[in-house]
Formats: C-alpha cells, sequence, structure tokens
C-alpha cells in the first residue's frame, strides 16, 4: 500500500487491508484509522477511513496490520481447531456493499484521472520534445477563449494542424474530442439560467419557471420585434463545481500538505497565521 494512492495498484491492496480490518474488527464502526493524521488512535468506519488515507494518506511504517487483527488472525491459522476470520466471500461482499458503492465514484475518477495524466503526457508527434499533448491542448483552449474563437473554427483549425504534423501525432480531430480529454480533469462547469436582474436562479423550485417571481422579467431574451426568443437565456450563470477540484488538489501529496499544513502547524499562543487567531475559529465552524 505504499504505491501512488491515485493507482489501481494502491487501490486494490487497500481494498484488500478493508476487507481484512473489518473482518477482525469487534466493533465495525470503530476500526482504527492508519491514516497519517489518526495513527490508529482514532476509530471510525470503513467509510470514513476510506475519505481519511484518500486526503491524509497512510502510514508508510504500518507493514504488520497488528491493530487491525493480523496477529489474531495468524495465532488463529496455527490451531487446527480455531475458528477462521475468514469470511464467505458472499457475506463479506454484502456487508461491504454499501461501502464500496459509495467509494465507486472516488476510485473510478482517481484511475480516469491517473490515466489521463499519462496520456497527457505523450508527445506532441513522435520525437517531439517542446510540447505534449495536454499542453497543446490547454494552450489551444487559452487562445479560443482569448480570442473569442468558434467551435467550428477550432475543428478546421485542428484538423488543418494535424495534416502538418507527422503520422502518429496525438492532435484530436475536432473540437468534441478536445473537450472530451480536457473534460477528464474535472474541470468541467454546469451552466445555470438567472434572471437579468441577479434576483433568482433557474433551478430547484424555478427549473422550469419563463418569468422571475420577483421581478416578472422573462428568462429568455426579447427579440426587436418583441417576440420573446425560446430557448435562448437572458442572462446564464457558469457554475463551476468545487467537490472534483478539490479531489484533484488533494490527489497531490505535496499539494495536500500546503492544504492542511495550518491544521498541524505549531500551536504555542503566538500569532505567526490568521489561523492563530480567535476569529479563525468561526471560519472553521
Amino acid at each position: 500500500m505504499l504505491a501512488d494512492r491515485r493507482s489501481s495498484r494502491f487501490q486494490t491492496g487497500f481494498e484488500n487491508f478493508l476487507k481484512f480490518a473489518s473482518a477482525n474488527a469487534a466493533d465495525k464502526s470503530s476500526i482504527r484509522c492508519p491514516c497519517m493524521k489518526c495513527c490508529n488512535h482514532s476509530g471510525f468506519t470503513v467509510v470514513v477511513i476510506k475519505d481519511h488515507v484518500y486526503f491524509n494518506g497512510i502510514m508508510t511504517n504500518y507493514k504488520n496490520w497488528d491493530c487491525h487483527g493480523e496477529a489474531a488472525a495468524m495465532e488463529g491459522d496455527s490451531g487446527g481447531d480455531s475458528e477462521s476470520v475468514d469470511k464467505p466471500e458472499d457475506i463479506e461482499g454484502e456487508e461491504n456493499k454499501g461501502e464500496e458503492d459509495e467509494d465507486e465514484e472516488m476510485s473510478c475518477d482517481s484511475d480516469v484521472f491517473l490515466r489521463l495524466v499519462e496520456d497527457g503526457d505523450k508527445a506532441l508527434y513522435p520525437g517531439c520534445t517542446k510540447s505534449t499533448k495536454l499542453n497543446a491542448l490547454v494552450e489551444m483552449f487559452n487562445l479560443k477563449a482569448k480570442h473569442g474563437m468558434t467551435d467550428g473554427y477550432i475543428s478546421d483549425w485542428l484538423m488543418l494542424f494535424e495534416s502538418f504534423l507527422p503520422d502518429g501525432n496525438e492532435i484530436p480531430c475536432n473540437i468534441g474530442e478536445a473537450k472530451k480529454t480536457l473534460g477528464l480533469l474535472g474541470m468541467g462547469y454546469e451552466k445555470i439560467h438567472a434572471c437579468p436582474n441577479d434576483c433568482i436562479l433557474y433551478r430547484g423550485d424555478h427549473h422550469e419557471a419563463e418569468v422571475c417571481p420577483t421581478c416578472t422579467t422573462s428568462r429568455y431574451k426579447i427579440g426587436k420585434n418583441g417576440v420573446v426568443r425560446d430557448g435562448v437565456a437572458a442572462k446564464v450563470l457558469w457554475y463551476f463545481p468545487i467537490i472534483p477540484r478539490f479531489k484533484r488538489m488533494f490527489q497531490s501529496p505535496r499539494t495536500a500538505k500546503s492544504l492542511t499544513w495550518h491544521g498541524d502547524r505549531k500551536k504555542d499562543g503566538m500569532m505567526r497565521h490568521p489561523a492563530d487567531s480567535p476569529t479563525w475559529k468561526l471560519v472553521d465552524t
């Protein structure tokens, strides 16, 4: 379990550890957490332990699972009449099904992102040392946003650019393929219709409303002839979900350490950071 926790190898090893710990736990709601912060001192459910290890990392020196019943299991194997700690796969699967379902999205998301990073490190074309596929796509979308290029323009440009490069290049054939590649980074967005006067967002109870209940302004644009343009929103909010971005940030051990340093900092009553002030406690609540 010392592999990169974004990798499939780590996920497989960690799942085996959780199954072993759960099978040997006297209380499945209080299994010792081996993350870098808890260090086997606190007990939680399997679901909470998964989150802790994902964000904090796992203890690198914890090789013998003695806090999770490994010694007891070995002793049980040595005796002929001792009861086995292993459970049938079907029963164990039913017990862990709920936890696995909750973590399935996170595990799959991590593997997809890892594959994207590996794919993004590919050279733009065989023998290229100046740029990678991912770098080229990011630069292209920067220019698209800067100069207001249309999707059709970018698709035509990609086809032309691809024809100039050597065979075996990694340039997508159209804007759709390019968006799919960058979309795997978890940097997607949602478009939400909004009232032109910023009264409400057309979501939830107002999802199907066509007029703002506060100012009675039309949800859609009105043409010069006074006719409402159906489907063309007068104002659109671009919402960038924060959770996928946090996941990406915490997948890097170095970045995760920088994001959580204030929680493990030296606390001696001296003011070294805003987190040392009494007001900071109000932010954390």
